[in-house]
């Protein structure tokens, strides 16, 4: 139940609050009173809570409180900046601020101000600022980059920054580390507020929002969200199971779910995936038209922003999304949940979860419709951590050089900066806390020569120190393309997709429509479309009907969180167990009866290799269930130790479960070899010399030389596509090789290589698990539950769908039959 109102900070401002959730039939959590006491007496914190319990209002009201309070402590102006991750966020919190505040009879007014404002709203914010602006990071950074910035910012009293568990670990929270940074060291001493759910690293997330030596204050909720799981499963257990098709069988099962509910968010993890499924719901329920929407962000804004206002007025029936509406949005009559596929990871379930029974003590209700059988695993491992309150941690970003560049052009660009002055503000980020003088000297010089290789080179020499010492951008194009090309988002290039009649429907990725000719069909935003022509970065089309291509984004795949992969390993230990209470588990028996009996069912102190011999070849399988990332790595290391033993070639592939290497010669690997190409000895040695790291560093070096402008993507009128994109940055990437080897660029490459796509502290924590486990090694003639799915995985590349299942039912129907056993 709610706490009763306590009188222990009996100010105008507090009775004026707590007067006005009592008219609305509410009361103040404890937390929430925590942190207006808290920001009353001038403290920076965190807030720590479910979602539907009311953080963003912990912090706001503490705002109107403190004002109220002490209203010539305030001049007229901005006083509060709100960054949110995404623009759908901001709008839906702007309406409600601006509700509480018109409710409790002030006058401030609350804007939004992000990449779908209009040019005019932004004019005029930038003559009077509201009182409230909620901004992107992106957002803010331009504000930054203007030369009125200290106009903007000079009554400015609190930045809060809302679901920063997202932004944390990614380059947008270096940018969000940055600009509070700079605010804190330029206009005064600034309360910051973070709000957040619950994540594995909670005190590191407060200490890298609020660095040494201010002093954050934690305040976490002790109230718990509720989040009734419910799996659906199919009419039969397919013993031999293959990823993506079951989802559309179970499409009839779906149907009654959303017409019992009164409004569903049905979350896909793919924009590919939420266009097929809104098709297969008017397929099998065709009185849907009208009922339902497509949510993702490929689909033009006004369109999104129009889906958003009419789930929240209770207009639609379902909407299916991808992560776009993943957070904070209060959709009020959404009652259900259904996720399509594995979420890949808890926080990101319970986000989802969520947006169900968004008031307290509603309970969030979430539907799993798994993809392929093993996925109800899946589902038995989510209930397991959520049981357990095990969340992934979010590792945060540091020694972002390409982010720090980019952020000095911007601040010399709204008006100058001091070298010595900025170092020392830089230093107070978690972030850049151990830059040293030879760093900062080398990003001076890349700003304004262009870094060794940019002495020629003008459009390099952005930055000059003026007759002030200030360090400012003299040039206009610079400024220009600088402003155009800000932010740390580098996508695939985006081509624009319009009617040859007129109208906008939205972006495709460039290397999709490259692939299709006149005449091919494709689905964009629910609808059937005909290419008719593509010209510079548009592509024309016209509506059409019948069969069509479902569009694939690249790096649409989520990888599965080490969470996650523990309860899926603890959970597949346990399904031989006749005590197993588990529903999913329970239902999964002849598949696992069918891997026990033809192969092994691995106990969470083994590991499972199977050697499984056909008429196509040889088939080493291995089962780390450690995500598909970290598979395709391992596949490459496995490949490269056995050729240290035999001459073989391999073709790999990988799911979240394990991998697969397939060689037409025969794989006669010993107990005794087979545990030394599984030994950690000399891992991340032999992971180098197993894969092209150069050849990866490069391909991340495309997105710093982007972020750290030594390539310009977008031009006025133009951007650039991904291949001139690839080349101009390989370019530069081996110039800088041959050249400039200690460039920090170059370095953060590397280095990105390292802690992102080899995940090197996870990879290494899985060998050390394996070196400690009993190796099963199993040999069968036939393909087991477990390999089945990524033997079809390696076939989908070459296969038409049509095709694809075809042979797969070719596959399940020859059945296999038990082999012998070493």
């Amino acid at each position: 139940m709610r706490m009763s109102v306590k009188k222990n900070s009996q100010t105008d401002g507090y009775t004026i609050i707590a007067q006005w959730m009592a008219d609305k039939g509410n009361r103040p959590f404890s937390f929430q009173e925590k942190t207006w006491a808290a920001y009353a007496s001038g403290k920076s914190g965190m807030v720590v809570a479910p979602t539907g319990f009311g953080k963003t209002f912990s912090v706001f009201l503490a705002v109107l409180q403190d004002f109220m309070n002490h209203p010539d402590h305030y001049q007229k102006g901005l006083k509060l900046i709100w960054i949110t991750p995404i623009r759908s966020l901001a709008k839906d919190l702007a309406r409600a601020m601006q509700e509480a505040i018109s409710d409790i009879g002030l006058d401030w007014i609350v804007d939004v101000r992000n990449g779908d404002t209009d040019v005019k709203r932004k004019q005029q914010q930038s003559k009077q600022m509201p009182d409230v602006l909620l901004v992107t990071p992106e957002s803010l950074h331009l504000l930054l980059a203007q030369k009125s910035r200290n106009q903007f910012f000079k009554s400015l009293r609190c930045v809060a920054v809302d679901e920063w568990h997202e932004l944390l670990g990614t380059k947008r929270g270096v940018m969000v580390e940055l600009a509070l940074a700079f605010l804190r060291h330029q206009y005064g001493k600034l309360r910051i507020w973070g709000i957040t759910a619950t994540i594995g690293n909670l005190d590191q997330a407060l200490e890298v929002l609020i660095p040494a030596p201010l002093k954050g204050l934690k305040i976490v909720a002790t109230e718990k969200k509720q989040i009734d799981i419910q799996p659906v499963y199919p009419h039969e257990v397919e013993v031999l199971p293959w990823a993506g098709h079951m989802g559309g069988k179970l499409a009839e099962h779906v149907v009654p779910i959303i017409l019992a509910s009164r409004s569903s968010i049905i979350f896909t993890n793919t924009r590919g995936q939420s266009e097929m499924w809104y098709q297969l719901l008017l397929e099998a329920h065709p009185d849907f038209a009208g009922q339902i929407a497509l949510h993702h962000g490929s689909i033009d804004g006004a369109i999104r922003e129009w889906i958003e206002d009419a789930l929240s007025a209770g207009k639609l029936k379902a909407v299916v999304s991808t992560s776009s509406l993943d957070l904070g949005v209060d959709f009020k009559p959404v009652d259900t949940v259904i996720q399509i596929g594995s979420s890949k990871g808890v926080a990101r379930f319970m986000q989802r979860a969520g947006r169900s029974g968004h008031s307290p003590f509603e309970v969030s209700k979430i539907y799993v419709v798994p993809t392929h059988s093993l996925e109800l695993i899946e589902v038995a491992a989510l209930k397991e951590a959520v049981k357990n309150n095990t969340i992934e941690s979010r590792d945060p970003m540091v020694q972002t050089f390409d982010v720090l560049v980019q952020f000095l052009v911007t601040i010399a660009l709204g008006g100058g900066f001091r070298p010595a002055e900025m170092m020392s503000t830089m230093k107070d980020t978690h972030a850049f806390s151990y830059l040293t003088e030879e760093e900062w000297s080398w990003c001076l010089f890349f700003i304004t020569r262009g870094g060794q290789i940019g002495a020629n080179y003008q459009e390099f020499h952005k930055v000059v120190e003026n007759e002030e010492g200030l360090m400012v951008v003299p040039k206009r194009r610079i400024a220009m393309l600088h402003r155009m090309n800000l932010g740390v988002i580098v996508s695939e290039a985006m081509m624009r997709v319009r009617f040859t009649s007129g109208g906008y429907v939205g972006m495709i990725e460039e290397y999709f429509i490259s692939k299709l000719k006149a005449g091919d069909k494709f689905i964009l935003a629910g609808r059937v479309l005909e290419l008719v022509r593509i010209k510079e970065m548009t592509t024309y089309v016209r509506l059409s009907s019948g069969k069509a291509i479902t569009p694939s984004w690249l790096g649409g795949r989520l990888p599965l969180s080490s969470n996650l992969s523990h309860f899926l390993r603890q959970k597949l230990a346990r399904s031989v167990q006749p005590s197993a209470k588990e529903q999913e588990l329970r239902f999964l028996h002849p598949l696992f009866a069918r891997q026990q009996t033809f192969s092994h069912i691995p106990a969470e102190d083994e590991f499972l290799v199977e050697l499984i011999v056909t008429k196509e070849g040889y088939h080493l399988f291995m089962y780390p269930f450690e995500g598909r990332l970290i598979h395709e790595v391992m596949a490459a290391l496995m490949a490269y130790r056995i050729s240290r033993y035999f001459p073989i070639s391999f073709s790999m592939a990988m799911n979240d479960y394990g991998f697969e290497l397939f060689s037409d010669t025969e794989i006669t690997l010993s107990e005794a070899q087979l545990r030394a190409i599984l030994s950690a000895d000399n891992l991340m040695e032999d992971v180098l010399s197993s894969i092209n790291a150069t050849e990866m560093a490069k391909r991340k070096f495309r997105d710093i030389a982007v972020i750290a402008g030594m390539v310009i993507q977008t031009f006025p009128g133009a951007q650039k596509n991904n291949k001139s994109l690839q080349s101009s940055s390989g370019i530069i990437f081996q110039v800088l090789e041959d050249h400039d080897p200690q460039n920090l660029l170059l370095r953060q490459a590397y280095a990105e290589v390292f802690n992102q796509q080899l995940e090197e502290p996870r990879l290494q924590s899985a060998f050390k698990r394996i070196n400690s486990s009993k190796i099963i090694f199993k040999f069968a003639t036939g393909f087991t539950p477990l390999s089945f799915p990524i033997k079809v995985d390696s076939m989908r590349q070459s296969l038409s769908s049509e095709d694809l299942a075809t042979r797969v039912r070719r596959m399940q129907e020859s059945g296999s039959k038990p082999g012998r056993r070493r």
